[in-house]
């Protein structure tokens, strides 16, 4: 049992997709009814469910071996953990979400110094405090226990300091943001321990490698076509790859088979033109890793 890796897998907002993302890696998580312990097809590997905002300090103390969690999270806690790897996903996109400082829509204040004496209603209590210190504007930060956009319109507060991905909303609330805070993304985390330890340290880089080609795979999609002799330098030309296209001669043709690698948004721009240019028989598939 001593090489067994202690993994946490974040519980909540998170959850869903992070066991999305491991199913597209190879590793299938199981979670049945109430339990924190979910199952997994990998014998070095225990799961367990933990809140993000706590998965550092049990990271940090040795509970968990490694853990996925938010940069903010650890910015927080202040923990001493080794950062893996920056893994960019969320339950809306792929992109970093954003903790932000929002005001009423109709509210004076314009610059952090304008809240100088104000009462910042926030889930990120920690660092908002030290945020504000730092800039040398006195505030007091109160604690937030959820559906923090409304605490503003409520009277609650003068300001919030809130996640954000597609401010939808925060406008919905009524609310206008004036300062970014930070951008965070989920990270993957180790024990400095288990870092340390040769076969926990393999367990979490291929952890890492998996993860990471499966993000990175979800971003691209395979494109093969038929090409002309005539035609295949101008086809080559119009072709964004990784490195360069594969380029096969058909049998007993004077054909080719062109295939490559492509951001997915180029798709919808590239596919006309390739058509255009003389390509055929052109074929768009999903990649589940690039490694």
């Amino acid at each position: 049992m001593k090489n067994i890796l202690k993994l946490g897998i974040p519980k909540g907002s998170l959850q869903d997709a992070t066991i999305a993302l491991f199913r597209r890696s190879g590793w299938k998580i199981s979670v049945s009814g109430r339990s924190y312990f979910p199952e997994i097809n990998d014998d070095s590997i225990n799961c367990a469910l933990c809140r993000a905002q706590e998965m550092s300090n049990h990271v940090q103390n040795g509970t968990l071996d490694a853990g996925l969690t938010g940069k903010d999270w650890i910015a927080e806690n202040k923990s001493d953990i080794h950062v893996v790897s920056d893994l960019v996903y969320s339950k809306v996109s792929a992109r970093p979400a954003r903790w932000v400082l929002a005001v009423a829509y109709d509210s004076p204040v314009k610059t952090l110094k304008d809240l100088e004496g104000k009462t910042i209603s926030t889930e990120l209590v920690g660092f908002t405090k030290r945020y504000f210190k730092e800039r040398g504007v006195n505030v007091n930060v109160e604690f937030s226990w959820g559906a923090t956009e409304a605490k503003v319109v409520s009277g609650l507060a003068d300001a919030i300091v809130e996640i954000t991905e597609t401010e939808s909303t925060i406008k919905a609330h009524g609310l206008r943001i004036i300062h970014e805070l930070m951008q965070t993304n989920t990270q993957l985390i180790a024990n400095h321990d288990a870092w340390k330890d040769p076969c926990k340290r393999e367990k979490i880089e291929q952890i890492a490698l998996l993860l990471k080609g499966s993000l990175l795979g979800e971003k691209l999609v395979g494109l093969k076509m038929n090409v002309p002799e005539t035609k295949i330098k101008a086809i080559v030309a119009l072709l964004p790859s990784l490195n360069a296209p594969t380029v096969a001669h058909l049998y007993q043709s004077d054909w080719f088979s062109v295939e490559t690698v492509v951001d997915s948004g180029e798709v919808r721009r590239l596919i006309p033109k390739l058509l255009k240019a003389g390509a055929e028989g052109i074929i768009e598939y999903p990649l589940n890793k690039v490694v």
